[in-house]
């Protein structure tokens, strides 16, 4: 398969393939959307959808926070100056209102009915300065606790795409800084995708180059010549560009989670050419180059192929979760992980044919080496090692399930981003940038939400959500009412409260129109459903899920449910489901991995016993992995929980190469005890020589400032130690009772042998 003519012809169909992509000329496209974390197939995504359908999408909306750097923006000057741009920007293509202080009206009940009056007035000498009680009602919504600014809320069309989020906020802020207008802070969609794929495009290139740095340096330590660097880059090169080829031409997007991909990609690839190299380092000493390369290729095609097999199927194991953003990057990777090594095997031993080899290797170790004394060591030692681990293990299963379940929206990016900070700000003075969605259903067949009975039950909930999230700023059918309960009172804040009965039956001639004015999409067209909305500070999945708990709990005990029905929805809600569901996402993953990798080993060595054992040493490093995160405090989360499975499908590479060399030196007739030794000293240098380059790679996603990133680089290679010491420790101890399952598989295959 890999002579001379076959490798030449494998060298050619590289060639057309790559013609075929840069005829086709894939172009890469990055996005970011908060849906793509949501859980499918869930009830409480159907019961969104419905509530978007009958309501809105709760998070197109962009919030400003306008200060004035010059002094206080309560000044006639600058408050024209921002009204100016707030009316510019309500005119832009896309957008729907725009909502502030700056044209906010409050209802005033009169002789003739129902009228409205600005909030605030700047058009007469000293007119500011009667609005300083109006002004504290709305401390906390549209102005900031402390006074120093107020909200500019802007609210997009529905849905709209990337490229239109893109142009309407490249209006927004050409409009404010041609006004002279300059936020304190932003918090919104558009403009977080916005930053978010900025962040993203850089880190690409970034680790695109730091990784290819690394695999030269390291090439050119391990063999010092230019065929052991220039091969593999070429080969690395074609394999990365095909496998992204695959990717954008199968119509998937690059996000957030693809910034690791190339050093995924390259790192794993350039771990299986060090495999071939190494090995064809040591037959070059023994035979010319064509047999050599003939030899090598023939012989490790099948354990690396196995290897990147697992590797990939690690990969794949996360498509069988929820999360369609984990959902495609699992099977987007996992497949480019099988086009990389595609590429080793169609372009590798053609062009070892078409150049000059030399592979400067470490030469052959003499027999008291580090390894040898590493493996009697291991033999007088064996009960202590078995304790050893087990003792371990346990104690860091312990630490491990004391890990908290707790994710945030924005936990890719780190504290001190500027998106970062400007969430903090709105949630410190604003309330909040969250969006917090409940649907409310009026159950009397012949009701209303706008009847007194369902009015009384919804002003119960709000008053739970004040005691469980603090004093914020609610809109429903009842702060509409509240409000007209303070027009009744000629706009007195104090009369900012749910009337008596009699004085409802005053106003309730007044309360569908008053309902209609404070935004569309708060109350169905016949009544029977209405929403309670507002924005909370982004409290973490752990703190929000009690809270809901808590929540739930009340609406159970104490709202009659003859009356409403209520239900918490939202996109906020459903990020943190997603989260709250992490530990069945790992469990499905790392059962689905386990599963594959299994069925691999029980083929490949005919023994559900081998296969069992060979998956016993790769738990501890799994095990290990979530001890550590509990020791430094990192939560079980999306981005962490999905490691699990990817872990174990990159360190069960080490003990398939363990084991294949180790069913090779039998198969020769070799005794169980000589074939381990021959195998830990044959296999071992090059299991911790992979093991350092997948370290040192995946290292390097720690730089990141993603946190999914981070965090991959931290615990994979953290895992991959653990998986080196597990293999060149824990395993050989744990294969030596095999001798007789060994020895009756060795018979029974001569046997078969003899009679075939």
């Amino acid at each position: 398969m890999f002579k001379k003519k076959i490798s030449y012809a494998f060298l050619a169909l590289a060639i057309v393939i790559s013609a075929g992509i840069i005829i086709i000329r894939p172009v890469p496209e990055f996005n970011y959307d908060f849906e793509q974390f949501f859980p499918q197939d869930d009830e409480d995504l159907d019961f969104y959808e419905g509530f978007k359908r009958e309501f809105e999408n709760d998070n197109d909306y962009l919030l400003l926070a306008i200060g004035n750097p010059e002094g206080n923006w309560l000044d006639s000057a600058f408050l024209e100056d921002a009204l100016v741009a707030q009316n510019r920007i309500n005119d832009i293509l896309l957008i729907d209102t725009v909502v502030s202080v700056l044209n906010a009206k409050r209802p005033i009940i009169g002789v003739f009915g129902v009228t409205y009056r600005p909030v605030l007035s700047w058009n007469s000498p000293g007119a500011l300065s009667t609005f300083s009680e109006d002004l504290d009602f709305y401390r906390g919504g549209l102005v900031s606790q402390d006074g120093e600014s107020f909200l500019m809320l802007i609210k997009n069309e529905q849905n709209i795409n990337k490229e239109e989020g893109d142009l309407v906020y490249g209006q927004i802020q050409k409009i404010l800084k041609e006004e002279g207008i300059e936020p304190i802070a932003i918090a919104g969609k558009i403009q977080a995708q916005g930053d978010f794929i900025k962040l993203m495009e850089s880190e690409f290139s970034l680790f695109l180059g730091i990784s290819f740095s690394l695999i030269l340096i390291v090439l050119a330590l391990i063999y010092r010549s230019w065929s052991g660097v220039f091969i593999p880059i070429i080969v690395l090169a074609f394999g990365v560009v095909w496998a992204f080829a695959m990717i954008i031409i199968g119509g998937r997007s690059l996000d957030v989670m693809s910034v690791m991909q190339p050093t995924i990609f390259l790192i794993v690839g350039m771990s299986g050419l060090i495999h071939f190299f190494t090995h064809l380092a040591k037959q070059l000493r023994k035979e010319e180059k064509d047999p050599s390369i003939e030899k090598v290729f023939k012989e490790l095609v099948t354990p690396v192929g196995l290897t990147i097999l697992t590797t990939g199927l690690g990969f794949i194991s996360l498509y069988f979760t929820t999360i369609p953003a984990l959902k495609s990057f699992g099977l987007s990777t996992g497949l480019g992980i099988f086009v990389i090594f595609g590429s080793i095997i169609l372009i590798t031993p053609g062009l070892l044919y078409l150049f000059p080899v030399t592979l400067g290797v470490t030469r052959r170790k003499p027999k008291n080496s580090i390894l040898i004394t590493w493996f009697q060591w291991i033999l007088e030692k064996r009960r202590f090692v078995i304790y050893s681990f087990l003792s371990i293990s346990i104690l860091f299963f312990f630490l491990g399930s004391q890990v908290k379940i707790n994710g945030f929206l924005l936990d890719s990016l780190p504290k001190d981003h500027p998106i970062q900070l400007d969430i903090s700000f709105f949630d410190n003075q604003y309330g909040g940038s969250n969006p917090l969605e409940i649907q409310i259903d009026c159950v009397e067949e012949n009701g209303s939400l706008l009847d007194l009975n369902s009015l009384k039950e919804i002003d119960k909930i709000e008053t739970e959500l004040v005691r469980l999230f603090g004093d914020r700023k609610l809109i429903s059918p009842v702060s509409a009412l509240k409000a007209l309960n303070q027009a009744q009172n000629q706009g007195s804040i104090n009369a900012f409260r749910f009337p008596s009965e009699g004085q409802f039956l005053r106003l309730e001639r007044y309360l569908p129109r008053v309902v209609s004015r404070i935004g569309e999409g708060y109350l169905s067209e016949d009544q029977k459903t209405g929403r309670i909305s507002g924005r909370l500070p982004d409290l973490g999945s752990f703190e929000m899920n009690r809270k809901r708990d808590e929540f739930n709990q009340f609406i159970k005990e104490k709202i009659d449910s003859n009356i409403i029905h209520v239900r918490w929805t939202g996109t906020s809600f459903l990020i943190d489901k997603g989260h709250e569901s992490v530990t069945w996402q790992m469990v499905r993953g790392l059962g689905v991995a386990f599963l594959l990798v299994g069925l691999i080993a029980g083929v490949l060595f005919r023994s559900w016993r081998i296969a069992f054992i060979l998956l016993i040493p790769n738990f501890f490093p799994l095990i290990m992995m979530a001890g550590i995160m509990f020791l430094f405090g990192i939560e079980f989360k999306l981005s962490t929980a999905i490691l699990f499975s990817v872990a174990f499908g990159i360190a069960v590479d080490d003990s398939i190469h363990f084991m294949t060399r180790l069913r090779f030196e039998l198969n020769h007739g070799r005794s169980l005890l000589y074939a381990i030794k021959r195998t830990f000293l044959e296999t071992g240098y090059a299991i911790a020589l992979t093991t350092l380059v997948l370290v040192s790679g995946f290292g390097v996603l720690a730089f990141s400032q993603f946190e999914v990133t981070y965090f991959t680089g931290v615990l994979i290679s953290l895992s991959l130690i653990f998986a080196l010491l597990a293999d060149l420790i824990l395993l050989p101890v744990m294969l030596l009772p095999m001798k007789r399952v060994w020895e009756a598989k060795t018979q029974s295959r001569r046997k078969e042998a003899d009679t075939g």
